[in-house]
């Protein structure tokens, strides 16, 4: 990759772009006011369990068949994983705010010059409400468009979700910014034996109830820090 690309892609999933996931705990504010999940130690399993079960085998999924999707100029591979990951996604809550991560990163997206008609056409889909624009769909099709390859985009699409995680964890837990670090660097193999797996395949499968029936009970709370 060379240096322009990285750069170019690097927006898409640094902490500052406008994608609206600080709002949004995945169901972990549930958990922690169920004392599910009281430590940072409590955090990583938690994390981990979802992406064993659920994330690498369904969202990461995704990532790479988008990814070979805009390659491909394959737009219909695009929209049928696209649906397929909203028919999986079980909580409204959880659809809802991946779709708004996605419709910002496609907005952005389709703003730069000499975009790939792909992203283009899926941005067109989405905005005729033709596909739901499932944030790691949008941000697959946005890494390929800056010549990330599959392994690289899949593994920035898992890298993020964790921080989201470690994010939401400051908030919620008493963890401070070290330990999060810790936290992350715990789960970096974990990251790329996911990745790695998911480059491989182009099925969709999922089990991770615990943390799905959390994301669902969120809407519900009495009170909440987060949107979801």
């Amino acid at each position: 990759m060379n240096t322009f690309s990285l750069l170019n892609g690097l927006r898409f999933i640094d902490s500052f772009f406008p994608s609206g996931g600080y709002a949004y705990s995945s169901g972990l504010e549930a958990a922690v006011q169920a004392k599910a999940v009281r430590s940072g130690d409590d955090l990583f399993l938690y994390v981990e369990d979802m992406f064993r079960q659920g994330i690498a085998h369904r969202e990461a999924v995704a990532v790479g068949v988008a990814h070979d999707a805009l390659f491909c100029n394959d737009l219909q591979s695009a929209l049928s994983i696209d649906h397929e990951l909203h028919a999986m996604k079980l909580g409204q809550e959880s659809r809802v705010a991946s779709q708004r991560m996605g419709r910002q990163v496609v907005k952005i997206a389709v703003e730069q010059p000499a975009a790939h008609a792909v992203v283009l056409d899926f941005y067109a889909a989405m905005e005729a409400d033709r596909t739901p624009g499932h944030f790691p769909v949008a941000l697959a099709l946005t890494l390929a468009d800056a010549s990330w390859d599959k392994a690289e985009t899949i593994a920035a699409f898992c890298y993020q979700t964790a921080v989201g995680f470690v994010s939401a964890g400051l908030k919620l837990l008493p963890i401070g910014q070290r330990e999060g670090q810790h936290l992350l660097e715990r789960w970096m193999p974990l990251l790329d034996e996911c990745a790695r797996r998911a480059a491989e395949s182009n099925r969709m499968t999922a089990w991770s109830p615990i943390q799905d029936i959390y994301a669902m009970r969120h809407s519900r709370l009495e009170s909440r820090l987060f949107r979801s």
